[in-house]
């Protein structure tokens, strides 16, 4: 297991998986080891008659600054790395197959995944200071995680758009008006209001829940399908020279 996240049976009440991402130095970016850690803990959990519900957590200020550019600015410029699968298409995959409720609890920065991560959530709370964003086509890239099949189904086109091609900002206000997120409570509060909506989901007959769940979010088939039509277009962007000047261009931001 990776020790920039945790993913463990909570102790006070083992129905439920609790995945941490415990990389606060780097706002909890994503790296390909954090997300293949994530995949098998969800694939076990999904296997383990135990585990009733998922939840996804942060640091303090920061749910996920979203992919660690360092890795995508590698596959740019590494000709060797441009047939290679991004860990992070096998986690959605992980994501939409995970037939129990998902939970996540967001205190602060929510950044491109961390953002469309919550549309395959059943019950996201984020924190009043919490703040989404997906500057995509900013990096010369496209939206990730079906966000562009999911985004305006759940929030609408003009919505969507705005966050996903425009890059705007969504306050937690924003979000829950969108349908992004359920909740929007105190920064100290959010931890202890997801968990105890997991314990309730937990304590509910699991049966009758799974078929809720699936009668709710209906097939997976478009779903998987748009994640691969993104992935596709994804990966060569990432070799695009809009997306390697935009890279170098942060890079440069960083290092100044």
């Amino acid at each position: 297991m990776s020790a920039e996240f945790i993913a463990e049976k909570l102790a006070a009440d083992p129905r439920i998986l609790v995945i941490r991402l415990t990389r606060p130095e780097k706002k909890n970016a994503l790296t390909a080891a954090m997300y293949h850690g994530m995949t098998e803990a969800l694939d076990a959990a999904n296997e383990d008659p135990e585990v009733r519900a998922a939840v996804f957590l942060g640091s303090e200020g920061a749910f996920s600054a979203g992919n660690d550019l360092a890795e995508f600015i590698h596959i740019a410029s590494n000709p060797a790395a441009a047939g290679e699968a991004p860990a992070a298409f096998f986690f959605l995959q992980a994501l939409v197959g995970f037939d129990k409720p998902l939970l996540a609890g967001i205190d602060g920065l929510a950044v491109g995944i961390g953002t469309t991560l919550n549309f395959h959530c059943d019950l996201s709370i984020a924190s009043s200071r919490s703040v989404f964003a997906t500057p995509f086509v900013d990096l010369g890239l496209v939206p990730e995680a079906a966000s562009s099949l999911l985004g305006p189904l759940t929030m609408g086109h003009q919505r969507a758009f705005a966050l996903l091609a425009a890059g705007e900002k969504f306050s937690a206000h924003d979000a829950q008006q969108a349908g992004l997120v359920w909740k929007v409570t105190a920064p100290e509060d959010v931890e202890r209001e997801t968990l105890a909506a997991a314990a309730r989901l937990a304590a509910k007959p699991p049966e009758a829940l799974a078929l809720t769940r699936r009668l709710l979010r209906g097939d997976k088939t478009a779903v998987l399908s748009r994640i691969e039509e993104e992935g596709r277009h994804f990966v060569a962007r990432l070799k695009s020279q809009e997306a390697i000047d935009a890279f170098r261009a942060f890079q440069n931001r960083r290092n100044s």
